[in-house]
């Protein structure tokens, strides 16, 4: 945590979230912001957007985890939630609602720093794959459509799949378009048609 970051804190006790905010100012100049009430914590967390959340609660309920998963906040920035005790199902739920670090034994003002960084971390590393994994979604798609393209010149010209391909990809050159575009145009246009 080098550099400055908006935190939003989000602790029912004021001297306990006092104790927080002072850890995380000893480990940078940081702009926090404490939450006291966990109700409508999707809104409030939204109007901050925070570059990081952190949640101390002695024992997360369904409820804080639904909270945050309509948030979407921990798609959106890392979360690091401190519980003082958990059950499996809390546990697996609070990772399907996207936190980043899940820390039971509750929160200590040395552990911070090394928490956060850590949540960070595993936030960015799972944002990378995510974004990967819809890049290889989508050229999945575009394949398919290209294909079917391909089928579709292939069987109304009695050509091979070469030359359906560098007809493509001939068509998308002359009118400046991505070869997928073209292949989904004419998928829709013989889907029409039909």
């Amino acid at each position: 945590m080098t550099q400055t970051l908006s935190i939003v804190v989000v602790e029912k006790d004021r001297d306990r979230a006092m104790l927080i905010v002072d850890s995380l100012r000893e480990a940078g100049d940081h702009e926090i912001f404490v939450i006291t009430e966990e109700t409508s914590l999707a809104r409030r967390i939204a109007e901050r957007r925070p570059d990081l959340v952190l949640i101390d609660i002695a024992s997360p309920s369904r409820d804080v985890l639904e909270e945050l998963a309509l948030a979407s906040g921990p798609m959106e920035r890392p979360v690091a939630m401190f519980v003082d005790r958990s059950d499996e199902g809390l546990t697996q739920a609070a990772i399907e609602a996207g936190v980043s670090a899940y820390v039971v034994d509750g929160l200590r003002a040395d552990r911070i720093k090394p928490i956060l960084d850590a949540a960070i971390a595993r936030f960015h590393l799972f944002h990378r794959m995510r974004s990967e994994l819809a890049a290889t979604k989508a050229a999945l798609e575009e394949r398919k459509v290209i294909d079917r393209a391909k089928g579709l010149l292939m069987r109304a010209r009695g050509i091979d799949e070469d030359a359906a391909y560098a007809l493509l990809r001939k068509t998308a050159m002359d009118q400046g378009r991505k070869i997928s575009d073209v292949a989904l145009a004419l998928v829709t246009a013989m889907a029409l048609l039909k």
